[in-house]
């Protein structure tokens, strides 16, 4: 499919027919979902005029990319901006870590009178629940009633996450009580919850009253499943799942679901079994699995395994070196046990590597 867009893309260069509105919405449209952001960017660059529809698609393109401040450019080039315009940008903005700014657009969206409608209302509680502000996801939620949105499943989802985050699962249980026709994604989100605050019987529990009401579980299901496993110490239950939901189920794990592995063998002190996990990956192993295993050595003090772990990471080359959190992780456990040579020795890896790390810094000082 790929190489077909490709070569249609080429033919319309040579005819000139990528200048037509369609044409170029089209093209765009295809390298997105490809997940092809840079080649829609360039695409998009290759315009000589814009309208609102194509537009509209490079709000949602840059945001998925994380350039969110050429999404925001983007947005304010648009005239006779529509509802989706707005929903797009909100939701670039909730996504990318602006959760305050998001709100404030859902704020004037309101007062300039454009029409609300299901995505804009779950955009706004989304951005609510990444920084925990109940008062004014409950605000929106009324807000939802009056336009007799509370029983839509995005909007119900949307708030069981709000609540869930903030940890009043009780809420957050009425509301998808409240719900007669349920689907995947309200039950994932129920599950999701019950997982982030600790409850795994309880998510397992729904898993099977899921299977009972003929809602076939996905991906993102296992996601919460096998993290109910991970925080709550169901260590052979979340492996059987693990396997069950490939056997049973036809779900091909993903990096997040062997991630959720790992740190549940982490959790459980078998540092051993998780590293032969992490190695017979059948794809290229990221970094937030390895810094698990290196926070578990910290915790558990396996210095064998660190120095085996420092010297990987030493061998490896450039083009393959790791996330700086690794490199730091590393350098501060070899600090803590007091070999400052390889702890230095990390250090001046990333400096030759030219890795930098990021500094953190607290939603409020942003």
């Amino acid at each position: 499919m790929l190489m077909s867009g490709l070569q249609i893309h080429g033919s319309g260069l040579k005819s000139g027919a990528v200048n037509d509105m369609i044409a170029a919405s089209a093209l765009i449209d295809f390298y997105s979902k490809c997940s092809l952001w840079e080649d829609a960017c360039r695409a998009f660059s290759e315009l000589r005029f814009h309208d609102t529809v194509v537009l509209n698609s490079m709000i949602t393109i840059y945001s998925n990319s994380g350039r969110i401040e050429d999404a925001k450019r983007v947005f304010y080039m648009i005239t006779s901006k529509s509802v989706i315009s707005w929903n797009s940008m909100v939701v670039g903005l909730s996504q990318n870590g602006h959760a305050i700014d998001a709100m404030e657009l859902f704020c004037e969206m309101h007062r300039l009178g454009v029409q609300l409608d299901k995505v804009a209302i779950a955009s706004a509680l989304s951005a609510s629940s990444n920084i925990c502000s109940i008062s004014f996801g409950e605000q929106i939620f009324s807000l939802a009633t009056v336009l007799g949105l509370q029983c839509d499943n995005i909007v119900a989802s949307s708030l069981i996450d709000l609540y869930c985050k903030c940890g009043n699962l009780t809420n957050g249980c009425k509301i998808f009580d409240g719900i007669d026709k349920s689907d995947e994604v309200l039950w994932n989100s129920m599950l999701i919850g019950y997982a982030s605050n600790g409850h795994g019987h309880k998510a397992l529990e729904l898993l099977e009253l899921m299977r009972v009401r003929g809602i076939r579980p996905t991906e993102r299901t296992f996601i919460g499943v096998l993290s109910a496993c991970c925080h709550s110490g169901l260590v052979e239950e979340g492996l059987t799942w693990f396997k069950q939901m490939q056997e049973d189920f036809c779900v091909t794990p993903s990096a997040e679901h062997y991630a959720c592995v790992t740190d549940l063998l982490v959790r459980a002190g078998r540092l051993d079994e998780a590293v032969e996990f992490i190695e017979n990956m059948p794809f290229k192993s990221d970094s937030i699995s390895w810094t698990t295993v290196v926070s578990g050595c910290k915790a558990q003090g396996n210095e064998a395994l660190i120095q085996k772990m420092a010297k990987r990471l030493k061998e490896m080359g450039e083009s393959e070196s790791p996330h700086s959190s690794l490199y730091v992780q590393l350098s501060s456990v070899l600090a803590a046990q007091g070999d400052w040579v390889k702890s230095e020795e990390m250090r001046g890896l990333m400096r030759q590597r030219r890795i930098a790390k990021k500094p953190g810094y607290s939603w409020i000082d942003s």
